[in-house]
């Protein structure tokens, strides 16, 4: 596989640390062991699934390492992300590359990093907010369940960059 010099130093797969939905918008979410990833609308069970652009957050637990080294009592779900991933750094990955969670699950990049809104409840729970920094958005493409442990695997990335297929 070719890679593009700024992806080179990073990791193309990793895996799942934890699978987290809220019942409402701008909360922290809470983790829990299996959900689904439906087509075109997200996690199911969660406030933020639906269509659009938006319908899934990652976030890599570095950046939530990052928070705890700078004191933060924080963990998975804490900044609102569905998925939080291990070994693969996220942030970097290009819109447009596709990713594979699980035997069957795939997400497409859509966004990188987000608006923080007015009255975010995790930034007053932990004084920063890395998703607008570190965190993304992706679309679901290929339905699956998703849970801690399962892999991640980047299949392309925009320049004719794949792996895996």
């Amino acid at each position: 596989m070719t890679v593009k010099p700024y992806l080179s130093q990073t990791a193309l797969s990793g895996q799942v640390v934890a699978v987290s939905v809220s019942d409402r918008k701008g909360v922290v979410k809470h983790n829990v062991p299996e959900a689904r990833l439906v087509v075109e609308h997200g996690l199911a069970g969660d406030a933020h699934a639906g269509g659009g652009k938006r319908q899934v957050s990652l976030l890599a637990l570095e950046s939530i390492e990052k928070m705890r080294a700078a004191g933060a009592d924080v963990k998975p779900g804490d900044f609102a992300e569905n998925i939080t991933t291990s070994g693969i750094a996220v942030a970097a990955l290009p819109v447009g590359t596709r990713l594979r969670i699980g035997a069957r699950a795939e997400l497409v990049v859509t966004q990188i990093g987000k608006a923080c809104h007015q009255g975010c409840a995790i930034r007053e729970l932990v004084g920063d907010c890395i998703m607008p920094r570190e965190g993304i958005f992706a679309r679901v493409v290929k339905e699956g369940p998703v849970r801690p442990g399962d892999p991640i695997e980047v299949l392309h990335v925009p320049g004719g960059d794949s792996h895996g297929q």
